[in-house]
């Protein structure tokens, strides 16, 4: 099994692999040309997306700068907004559901390390896929860590450190966040 394939399943895998430092190229190359763009080349902004992301749903704005490592492996619903500064480290699957904003300078983080130093120190890395169901609100500022879901019509107050999962229908917050109440 190739150094990708562990990677997009969560497993040990080599970052310094050729294969995977030339998708982190291509993507930065992408997101360098989008985050330059002007908000008078819809157009232009559009394609590049489309390039990157895994699909291109309706209605999806994003504010630059945005950041990835892949791209591939986000997977983004209809009616999303980003606004500015968020970052999606995709080292395996993030998906997002319809109708979804995220607030400036969120960050979504699949990837992670060894816990054990020696084991740290060879370089390899995994990571945990994040899902965020339908009609989220995520404040500004909020880390969403590895292996999370958000259930749906759920927000995240800014701030956050999401370490765990938060169900459907609550507003969360705090580090580490939790429920506050029911929605």
């Amino acid at each position: 099994m190739g150094e990708k394939n562990k990677m997009i399943k969560g497993q040990l895998y080599d970052p310094a692999d050729s294969e995977l430092v030339e998708l982190r190229k291509q993507a930065r190359l992408t997101l360098e040309q989008y985050n330059s763009s002007s908000i008078a080349e819809p157009e232009k902004r559009e394609a590049l997306l489309k390039n990157l992301l895994k699909k291109s749903p309706k209605n999806l704005y994003i504010e630059p700068p945005f950041y990835c490592d892949y791209g591939f492996n986000i997977e983004l619903g209809e009616n999303v907004y980003m606004n500015f500064n968020c970052i999606f480290l995709d080292v395996c699957q993030i998906t997002v559901g319809n109708n979804v904003l995220f607030a400036p300078g969120v960050q979504v983080l699949t990837a992670t390390h060894p816990l054990i130093a020696q084991e740290r120190n060879e370089g390899l890395e995994f990571a945990k896929p994040i899902k965020i169901g339908h009609n989220c609100w995520i404040g500004a500022g909020v880390l969403i860590l590895p292996g999370v879901t958000i259930g749906d019509n759920t927000t995240i107050a800014a701030g956050s450190v999401v370490t765990k999962d938060i169900p459907a229908n609550v507003l969360a917050a705090g580090n580490p966040c939790v429920i506050k109440k029911e929605l």
